[in-house]
Formats: C-alpha cells, sequence, structure tokens
C-alpha cells in the first residue's frame, strides 16, 4: 500500500519554522532547542528528521547544523515519492493541452505523470518538445502526438538535456504551452534547480511560450539549499496537490495562477 505524506498541523509548522530559526541563530544542541520551544527532546528529534528529509537543516550527533547543501534525488528515488500526488498533478495540467498545440515537457517524475495522463488522451496535432528521454520513449508512436528531443549533455538525476545544444534547439521553435518540472518552487523566483545550466534551458523555454505551467507536488515547496533559479514570465500557472492556504497564498498575491491536482482515481 502506498504510504501518503501528510501535511503538518499549523501548531506543527509553526514549532518548526521557530525550530530552523534557533538552528540558525547558532542554538544547535537538541536540549537547548527543547527548552527554548518548551518541548520534549523526543518532539525535537522528530522534527529535525522531517526537516532533513526536505533539507532544510542537517542533523549532528545530539543536535543539528544550518540547512545542508541539497541533495539532488535519482530519478528512481523520485518516482517512488507521492506517486498519488504526481499522478493528480499530471491529470490536471493535461487539461492545459489543446490540439495543435506545441508543447515544451521538462524531465522529471511530474512530467512523467503528465505523459501519462496525456497518453491516456484523444488528442490532434500536439507536438512535443521534451528534454526528458523517458518522456520521448513513452511518447513516441502515440496517436496524434509528434515527438521531437531536443539534444545536450544529459543530467545524471533527472535524464534531461542541457548544455549549448539544447538552448539553440529551444530558440527554433516557439510554444503554445511549457510544461515545467522543478526540484523548488516560489512565487518571486519561479524554478529552484541544482544546476545554473537547468535553470538557463527552463528560463529559454518558458520565454519562448504564450503559457507557462510548472507542475509542484507538495514535496517542492519550502526546499532548501537550492542555487540557481529559472524566472518566469509573469501570470504563470502552478499546477500541485497541496491546497495549504499559507504556502499558496504567496503566489495569488504575485499574481500566479493555481490549479489544485485532481485527486480523482488516484
Amino acid at each position: 500500500m502506498e504510504q501518503t505524506t501528510q501535511r503538518p498541523h499549523r501548531a506543527t509548522r509553526a514549532r518548526r519554522n521557530a525550530l530552523i530559526a534557533l538552528v540558525h541563530g547558532g542554538t544547535a544542541r537538541v536540549e537547548d532547542i527543547a527548552a527554548h520551544l518548551e518541548v520534549s527532546a523526543s518532539t525535537v528529534r522528530r522534527d529535525l528528521a522531517a526537516l532533513e528529509s526536505a533539507g532544510m537543516v542537517s542533523r549532528t550527533y545530539g543536535g543539528a547544523i544550518t540547512s545542508a547543501p541539497y541533495r539532488d534525488r535519482a530519478l528512481a528515488d523520485r518516482l517512488a515519492l507521492n506517486t498519488a500526488g504526481k499522478a493528480g498533478v499530471g491529470r490536471t495540467a493535461v487539461d492545459l493541452v489543446h490540439d495543435g498545440a506545441t508543447v515544451f515537457l521538462d524531465a522529471g517524475s511530474t512530467t512523467m505523470a503528465f505523459v501519462d495522463a496525456l497518453r491516456q488522451r484523444s488528442v490532434s496535432g500536439v507536438r512535443v518538445v521534451t528534454r526528458g528521454l523517458e518522456n520521448a520513449v513513452l511518447l513516441v508512436g502515440c496517436d496524434g502526438i509528434d515527438v521531437h528531443v531536443v539534444g545536450g549533455r544529459l543530467t545524471t538525476a533527472s535524464h534531461g538535456t542541457t548544455g549549448p545544444l539544447a538552448l539553440e534547439a529551444l530558440e527554433r521553435f516557439s510554444f503554445d504551452l511549457a510544461i515545467l518540472g522543478c526540484d523548488a518552487v516560489s512565487a518571486q523566483r519561479g524554478v529552484g534547480e541544482p544546476t545554473l545550466e537547468e535553470a538557463y534551458v527552463k528560463e529559454c523555454a518558458a520565454n519562448r511560450s504564450d503559457r507557462i505551467a510548472v507542475l509542484a507536488d507538495r514535496t517542492k515547496f519550502q526546499v532548501a539549499g537550492i542555487s540557481a533559479w529559472a524566472r518566469l514570465p509573469e501570470a504563470w500557472t502552478l499546477v500541485t496537490d497541496t491546497d495549504d492556504h499559507e504556502l499558496l497564498a504567496p503566489y495569488a498575491a504575485a499574481g500566479v495562477r493555481v490549479l489544485g491536482a485532481d485527486s480523482r482515481h488516484a
């Protein structure tokens, strides 16, 4: 049976935010953090485990230090994370595709969920330009879909192409829609990536698209340690499986269109 990640209670989020502030301020020992927050040491350890999993702190013997460098997961590991949520994101995003559209399709596990939904949809005259090898293989031969693969250097984690060859290929297209995956997402900064090369490719595709949809399941919010960001044109769309008002409010305030994932048949 698939395990799902429950959204932390409001009080839990507030406590963990306070914990992060303490760690950033130099309070590192579990006992000292527990005393400041007036909770048990076991509660602090559980919070630290959850925050480390999100990449926001790094645990040490008896305590924690400020956020560890972001660790990019292999594609196989990503595919096993929040699969139901990503499937819902994919089903919602596929409704943005119309017959005759030219679509840029990013690499990654959430875009593969989009591909799964697109393969089940009856479309006509859709051209998909992708930098994701798995996406290209899954779509080739599908009725109504013409597949193009962007060349370049292949990343080990997402199996996506990057570099000058990818950018040159993208400059030859104009897109009706760009479907972007991400390692992190921000209402102000756009899409976060572990390398500048990947950020450049996403930004190039976005700038050549009439519409931009970022597919971000709940694990992509408040991710620390991301060093490279792709800035997006105004009025982009966020497709997500979280309904957390606190997380989504900054996007609405920034003029981002937010679409909640379709969780039917998950």
